[in-house]
């Protein structure tokens, strides 16, 4: 078998997967797990052989802990994952943190009972925050 050692062939491969994650990145804009934030190309994940962008490590992080889920919640965000999101997961009631308004929530996400109701947070810091004031909060739970 003989080796493609040409420049130009390195070249043009370098281009093209450039290419490919420019294309993927133009369709895909926002953060699907911090949906008001634009993306970084250099942040992503792979869900089932499609690059899904995230805005910083910590969503690529948050992402790790749930990826069916936030892959079956983020099709807006992220709409290459139509084709690949499973169908069966269902979103919770409450989508997004009641402290960090613009940031998901996960079903195995931290949370606390509050009026009978389980409310879930994005990190454990925007939990203490909710906990040392409900009252400022609670304009952003689900009805």
């Amino acid at each position: 078998m003989k080796k493609l050692t040409n420049p130009l062939f390195l070249i043009m491969g370098l281009v093209a997967g450039f290419a490919f994650t420019a294309q993927a990145a133009d369709k895909q804009t926002l953060c699907p797990i911090m949906i008001e934030d634009e993306i970084d190309t250099e942040e992503f994940v792979e869900y089932k052989g499609v690059k899904v962008f995230m805005c910083c490590g910590t969503c690529v992080k948050m992402w790790d802990k749930n990826p069916d889920y936030f892959a079956a919640v983020s099709k807006e965000q992220a709409p290459q994952l139509e084709k690949v999101a499973p169908k069966d997961v269902k979103p919770m009631k409450q989508l997004f943190c009641p402290v960090y308004t613009d940031t998901r929530v996960h079903p195995k996400s931290p949370f606390i009972e509050h009026k009978g109701k389980k409310v879930y947070f994005a990190k454990t810091r925007a939990k203490s925050r909710f906990e040392a004031d409900p009252a400022k909060y609670e304009k952003n739970l689900p009805k």
